[in-house]
């Protein structure tokens, strides 16, 4: 009840950019356009973009789904007209003339299955409704864990293992909760999945815990994990990190979380990344970026230089006259993301400047200082003729 009640501050149509009338096509477009807009892979470290992403499939899990859709426009339609009578449900009443309790409960009456007010709360009142597929546990816990890594390993992706504590499949029933696989019908629930609780005019429905929602119960329980498909136990998975993968993101392992009970499906895994900085290479996206010394003479008189990248090493020309500073580009050999996207390796040379000279490099140097002012060369030029 808790979720729908928060229907009645949402406008789903709205998040989609869509009116009420909107056909299920145009409201599955709508919902691809902005989730390939908001993705957080795309985006990462936005938290604006992440909070818009699951605004937006918020919206869709409800009004894409034909059943909540109906469900979600009868409250708000309800709400609209003043049907809850200003605090209903939690303490406000009925609102005399207004309210009109066929309206409410549908035309089957108070135990009736028509739609109305038991729809919308999973059968609230009396016999009630059967959609209530939201509340009920459609597979195993998600898992969270945290890794570092060094900046080559994230940048070309790397694999390792990783040893977590929590529900895995039974091996002796392989996840069924039954010896032989055989199942029958919740003797508690009896096939519905959910329990009710009757408090005066109202029910309340939760998720069956005998069959943890299922609707099917083991004819042979299996005596290793007592009927429910799963044990607690340590186990060692092998995580695999796609390579550009950057510091703060998370990398989503399908079915690789907990194990779901009876044989449901298993949670997802997520994995947090932290990148330890490199000595040598930074990045900006998708491009690598790396700082070469270089002497002034092959700046000045231009030079082919080795230059390391993530997977060896690439020839770089340096045009004759280059400033010191100044980046060189080297197209396709940055960082490669999933889906095929490289970025460049972009080279900034910076004249290394000798601390130490024998004297035949001192006198040559002279020698050439000489020339160059001889030449008129000013390297201060500018500045002199700013004043």
């Amino acid at each position: 009840m808790a979720a729908k009640n928060e229907w009645a501050e949402k406008d789903y149509y709205a998040d989609l950019g869509l009116q009420s009338s909107a056909t299920e096509a145009e409201i599955k477009k709508a919902y691809r356009k902005l989730a390939r807009e908001n993705h957080p892979d795309s985006h990462p470290g936005d938290k604006v973009k992440e909070e818009r992403f699951k605004q937006v499939a918020e919206a869709y899990d409800v009004i894409g789904d034909e059943a909540k859709r109906k469900e979600y426009d009868e409250f708000r339609t309800m709400l609209r007209s003043g049907g809850f009578g200003g605090g209903f449900p939690g303490g406000g009443g009925f609102r005399g003339a207004d309210f009109d309790l066929s309206d409410l409960f549908g035309h089957a009456g108070m135990g009736g299955q028509a739609g109305g007010f038991g729809n919308l709360f999973g059968g609230g009142f009396g016999g009630g409704s059967t959609s209530r597929r939201s509340t009920r546990p459609t597979r195993g816990a998600d898992v969270e864990t945290e890794v570092t890594l060094d900046f080559q390993e994230a940048a070309l992706g790397t694999e390792f293992p990783v040893q977590l504590t929590g529900d895995a499949p039974c091996a002796a029933c392989h996840g069924s909760g039954s010896r032989t696989g055989a199942l029958s019908t919740c003797g508690t629930c009896h096939g519905t999945g959910f329990t009710n609780e009757q408090r005066g005019a109202f029910g309340l429905s939760a998720p069956c815990t005998v069959c943890d929602g299922t609707g099917k119960t083991a004819k042979d329980p299996c005596q290793e994990c007592r009927a429910r498909g799963t044990v607690r136990r340590s186990r060692t998975i092998t995580v695999r990190i796609p390579g550009g993968v950057e510091d703060g993101q998370k990398v989503r392992l399908a079915g690789k979380g907990e194990a779901g009970p009876h044989g449901l499906p298993a949670g997802d895994l997520f994995v947090t990344v932290h990148v330890r900085p490199d000595e040598l290479f930074s990045r900006n996206g998708n491009d690598l970026l790396v700082t070469v010394p270089v002497s002034f003479a092959e700046l000045a008189l231009g030079a082919t230089i080795s230059v390391p990248t993530l997977s060896g090493s690439v020839k770089v020309k340096i045009p004759a006259g280059t400033p010191s500073g100044r980046v060189l580009r080297v197209r396709g050999r940055g960082i490669a993301k999933k889906g095929g996207v490289v970025g460049d390796l972009h080279v900034t040379v910076v004249v290394e400047v000798p601390t130490q000279l024998s004297e035949q490099a001192q006198a040559t140097l002279r020698s050439y200082q000489e020339a160059e002012a001889a030449g008129g060369f000013d390297p201060r030029a500018k500045i002199t003729n700013a004043r």
